[in-house]
């Protein structure tokens, strides 16, 4: 043996023979994609004119709805034409409404503080910006009970505008909080003012006695009755003029090169997978304005009246029960952050009734009486920054148009589609070789009905438990 072959290589090495295998690849991997679950359980219509027409039944009596504050701090001020939400006030005329909104004051509580006190004369009526107030009344049996929590926008006491009696119930702030002051004693100082109202409040119950509760003309019946009664006639009117929804659209132009779509297409279509990532970042784009878009996600077509804030912060079974009280008729599913669906885990743990699990597409969900609660990161998560807490909202809709409940609405057919509602077009190569390819989706969501989908807010997060060990 010579000096020359010691350590010599006795066989090829494992880098160079990789020059001669073909190495299994994968399509690339994409972490922003998700499972889209509120894409899956969403009905969809499929809108051939574009447009989306609800028709309702005419509402002719004004259901409470949300005040609306303008301004900050000690400068917070009433929109005047949003106190029409007040039934009282609903009949005033527009320069009647701005005198009212002059009459608030602001003022700042802390938590714990009251507002208002059962059997105390004090009239006055407040209208909450900020913060948690829970309205409590006298329990017939002892002890408090617990009616209500108003949260912003939501207003209490209106109903010693016309009276002279004592309150009925308590006012609570639960949370440091700002509302707007209105001592009724201040409308007896304007001119007319209280005349007004009282005119306006007789209109609003006139038109109650020939409504529903929610404020539709009664349809006339008969029941009960024997012989020959002289029958009811009635008819059904529809609203004048019906919510439109038009389509939203998502557009975006794919370019390739066309070498490297005829080069590395081997393993991998090269196009094939940039239409399939386009595609991706398209339905999560959707999913998030089916949430969160202004004019139609849902976070924002909740009625005022189905706005909940959460009694102590954390989700609890209370608030989930509370939710499921305003969504009632045949509730279809919760959807919430992932991190507040473990929020509730915890909660519903802590107090020995853990989340019973299911299984739905393959994957296990949590459920609050037999309702899922289905996961979704493009819910909004609100503060965490300089150690201010972490806060989200959860919604329960019902869906369906049979059950008049939500519904997505997409346009179908058109052309290119890959799927429905969605179209990969071709759209010309030009002269540097770069081929175009134009991904359209078209798509919105309609309420059909104001209690087909309600919103619990404030939901704190990140509370934990420690547990004896």
């Amino acid at each position: 043996m010579t000096s020359s072959s010691i350590g010599a290589q006795r066989s090829v090495s494992a880098p160079a023979a990789r020059n001669l295998a073909t190495a299994t690849v994968t399509v690339v991997q994409n972490t922003e994609r998700t499972p889209r679950w509120l894409h899956k359980l969403l009905p969809w219509v499929d809108v051939a004119g574009g447009v989306y027409r609800v028709n309702r039944r005419k509402v002719l009596s004004a259901r409470e709805g949300a005040v609306v504050i303008t301004g900050e701090g000690n400068k917070l001020t009433v929109a005047p034409e949003s106190l029409t939400a007040i039934p009282a006030f609903a009949g005033l005329k527009a320069d009647e409404l701005k005198k009212v909104a002059g009459l608030f004051a602001v003022k700042h509580v802390e938590a714990g503080e009251k507002l208002a006190e059962a059997g105390n004369g004090s009239r006055k009526l407040f209208i909450v910006a900020e913060g948690t107030v829970e309205q409590t009344g006298l329990n017939p049996f002892g002890g408090k009970l617990r009616q209500k929590l108003i949260g912003a926008g939501d207003y209490f006491g209106h109903r010693t505008l016309l009276s002279d009696g004592p309150n009925a119930t308590s006012a609570t702030a639960l949370t440091p909080a700002t509302v707007l002051k209105l001592d009724i004693s201040k409308i007896d100082e304007q001119s007319g003012l209280r005349q007004a109202i009282a005119r306006s409040s007789d209109e609003q119950h006139a038109l109650a006695a020939r409504t529903n509760e929610w404020g539709e003309a009664a349809i006339d019946v008969l029941s009960g009755h024997s012989g020959e009664p002289r029958l009811p006639t009635t008819f059904v009117d529809y609203a004048e003029h019906p919510r439109e929804y038009h389509l939203s659209t998502i557009q975006t132009v794919l370019q390739t090169h066309t070498r490297v779509t005829d080069l590395y297409s081997n393993e991998i279509d090269q196009l094939r997978e940039q239409v399939r990532l386009t595609v991706d970042a398209v339905k999560e784009r959707e999913e998030w304005e089916l949430i969160n878009n202004a004019e139609f996600g849902l976070l924002h077509e909740v009625a005022p009246a189905n706005r909940i804030p959460t009694r102590s912060g954390p989700p609890t079974p209370d608030d989930f029960d509370e939710l499921l009280s305003r969504v009632w008729k045949k509730p279809g599913f919760f959807i919430a952050h992932p991190r507040a669906i473990a929020a509730f885990g915890r909660e519903a743990t802590r107090r020995g009734v853990p989340p019973v699990v299911v299984h739905l597409f393959g994957a296990p969900f949590l459920t609050w009486r037999g309702v899922p609660l289905v996961p979704s990161n493009k819910l909004p998560i609100e503060g965490g920054y300089n150690g201010e807490p972490e806060t989200t909202s959860i919604l329960l809709v019902r869906v369906g148009e049979a059950d008049q409940g939500v519904v997505g609405l997409q346009k179908t057919g058109v052309t290119g589609e890959v799927e429905p509602g969605l179209s990969v077009r071709y759209s010309g190569t030009d002269e540097h070789s770069i081929a175009s390819h134009l991904v359209t989706r078209y798509f919105s969501a309609a309420v059909l009905v104001d209690d087909a989908i309600a919103r619990l807010d404030n939901v704190l997060i990140g509370r934990y438990h420690d547990y004896a060990v």
